[in-house]
């Protein structure tokens, strides 16, 4: 259950707050700033691309490193293909974890490691198994690990991953952490901007940072319910089965990161799809058992110690203004036709990165409101 008169408590939420994600929400965009500066310090902006990649390969970690992936392959659209390269081992943990480079990659190629904890012997592997092939290695990591040396025993580029602004707390490498993505993500963007694969410049850089100082504001403990969106959100989607539609190819991965962080961060089900496949794909979602009016079961029966059931709530996640062709007024039908309630988030008009930026924001607020409130509230 979430307790929603938390939301509303700025004190109280700092109290349940015990590994520091707002802060971690909040000092995104400082984040940005700062590994835009070591990206800077690494000399990546004064590097001179010999032409673009065949492809690039990205691997690292947990949620965090997948978010890179599927945001870089977003930006980078028809450029060059972007390949996650999934972990294989028994566990989760960094010590047993394996990757391998596919068996086309070679000296045309380009390998990114995005790492908040840099002591996984596979990814030094993987490095060293790139240096062999000839790929171009280049990773982010913390400053003193056991990776940066193993990349610098291969020739390859290491920067340091952008450390909080105010001193570590134990969400800062979280995979899932509002601040690592943008610590990990931020240093890429600049190395592949010189590349030619995306559009980040120094000053579209520091415009992201912006707009995520912005977005926090609104987004804020001390900012009410009613003029929050992130805690808006949080609060609808309170026992709901969240199912994440996005529309344009910056909203997809943001729906995707969305639903991730909402399971690893308040451990709630979330599901995502792009429109319009989404609507055959979750339609049957919205008529079968999690509909607002299902209840399958005796009418009659005691439901004093049980709990309510789990119904559909549509999210609509859009890149871009309404108006066009679009697929938003067929799903709103859907939706609304099966009693179907919907949450719609849509970004203020800007480049495409602070398109994404803001999205992103308002989901990370959002997944750690209704997490801390439905952790005080149980």
């Amino acid at each position: 259950m979430l307790d929603e008169s938390l939301l509303d408590a700025p004190d109280a939420l700092a109290r349940a707050d015990r590994r520091d994600l707002l802060r971690g929400a909040a000092e995104a965009g400082a984040r940005v700033r700062t590994a835009a500066r070591h990206a800077t310090e690494a000399g990546i902006t004064e590097l001179k691309a010999e032409g673009r990649p065949r492809a690039v390969l990205v691997a690292g970690p947990g949620t965090a490193a997948t978010g890179v992936a599927d945001l870089i392959a977003a930006l980078a659209g028809a450029s060059a293909p972007v390949t996650r390269i999934p972990p294989t081992g028994v566990a989760p943990a960094p010590g047993a974890l394996r990757w391998t480079l596919p068996g086309w990659a070679g000296s045309v190629d380009l390998l990114l490691i995005a790492t908040a904890d840099g002591s996984e012997p596979g990814l030094a592997l993987l490095a060293e198994q790139a240096y062999r092939r000839g790929c171009t290695v280049v990773a982010v990591a913390p400053l003193r690990s056991p990776l940066r040396e193993a990349v610098h025993g291969v020739h390859g580029l290491v920067v340091p991953m952008a450390s909080a602004p105010h001193g570590e707390y134990d969400a800062e490498t979280s995979a899932a952490g509002p601040g690592t993505l943008w610590a990990l993500l931020t240093p890429l963007l600049a190395l592949l901007d010189r590349v030619g694969l995306v559009t980040a410049p120094a000053d579209v850089l520091q415009s992201v940072a912006d707009r995520l100082d912005r977005t926090a504001e609104r987004c804020g403990p001390a900012i009410a319910t009613y003029s929050n969106p992130a805690k808006t959100l949080a609060a609808e989607l309170a026992d709901t089965l969240p199912l994440i539609w996005t529309e344009g190819e910056a909203a997809g991965p943001v729906g995707r990161r969305f639903a991730a962080v909402l399971s690893e961060l308040s451990g709630r089900p979330a599901l995502a799809a792009a429109l319009p496949e989404a609507l055959p794909a979750h339609g049957g979602l919205l008529a079968g058992a999690f509909a607002a009016g299902a209840d399958p079961d005796d009418f009659f029966r005691d439901r004093v110690d049980e709990s309510e059931p789990l119904h559909a709530r549509v999210v609509l996640l859009r890149d871009r203004p309404t108006g066009g062709l679009s697929a938003a007024p067929a799903a709103r039908e859907l939706a609304l036709g099966h009693d179907t309630a919907i949450s719609e988030l849509e970004p203020e008009e800007g480049s495409t990165l602070e398109s994404l930026a803001e999205l992103l924001a308002v989901t990370d607020f959002a997944a750690v409101y209704l997490s801390l409130a439905s952790t005080a509230g149980a």
